[in-house]
């Protein structure tokens, strides 16, 4: 029973927490779908230009273009055929800010060469990246974003460096706690920091094939490109 994740990472795999080991297990073959409850200590951006940019990403549930302290959390991970046969798992999370919740939206799939997962982000799939997961020696995950692209119709073009930014997620367990622990930092090569958040949740697992996808998790058009 391997999922995405565990195929990505091959050996490296084994050297994760085995609380991480089993919420990155989630997936068809173990039948196990993630949810994820906790409070974001802290959410925030950079430079006051960063601001247009998230906020026209928030419009399709990419990033949050708020700042924000102890802020309620939802992450729900559940394992789906998407309608091009591929196993996806949905990274769907949601952050209560005051007035109005925000989703911060993406869809993994495992890489054509079965070494990466393919992460597309939004409701619309407009941008995809390859992600690389790492085994801390602390048994934690380090997960780095490659290039981003965008995609919509025939227009399938690599984010530019100017403008993109390079995602570092770092998650991990605190057993005294019973806690994940989660960080993460995007950075442009040019300007520096631009977005970011950090904070804990706990876990709980249900039965995917009991449950099923509940309504408004999957994206509105998935892409077919890697």
């Amino acid at each position: 029973m391997t999922s995405i994740f565990q195929t990505a990472m091959g050996p490296a795999f084994q050297r994760l927490h085995p609380a991480l080991r089993r919420r990155f297990s989630v997936g068809l073959a173990g039948g196990e779908a993630y949810t994820g409850r906790g409070v974001m200590d802290r959410i925030w951006h950079g430079p006051a230009f960063v601001k247009p940019f998230l906020a026209l990403g928030a419009t399709r549930n990419i990033l949050v273009p708020r700042a924000g302290r102890n802020v309620p959390f939802l992450i729900e991970n559940v394992p789906y055929r998407d309608t091009f046969g591929r196993e996806t798992v949905s990274f769907v999370r949601t952050f209560q800010l005051p007035g109005r919740a925000r989703r911060f939206d993406a869809q993994m799939v495992l890489g054509p060469g079965g070494d990466r997962v393919l992460d597309y982000l939004g409701t619309h799939q407009h941008l995809a990246t390859d992600l690389h997961f790492h085994a801390e020696p602390d048994g934690s995950l380090l997960i780095r974003s490659g290039a981003h692209r965008f995609r919509e119709g025939p227009v399938d073009v690599r984010v530019p460096e100017l403008i993109g930014a390079t995602a570092e997620v770092r998650e991990s367990y605190d057993e005294t706690a019973g806690r994940f622990r989660v960080r993460v930092r995007g950075v442009n090569r040019w300007f520096g920091p631009l977005f970011g958040y950090e904070g804990s949740f706990t876990a709980s697992y249900t039965d995917v094939r009991a449950h099923g996808v509940r309504p408004g998790l999957r994206p509105v058009r998935e892409e077919a490109r890697a």
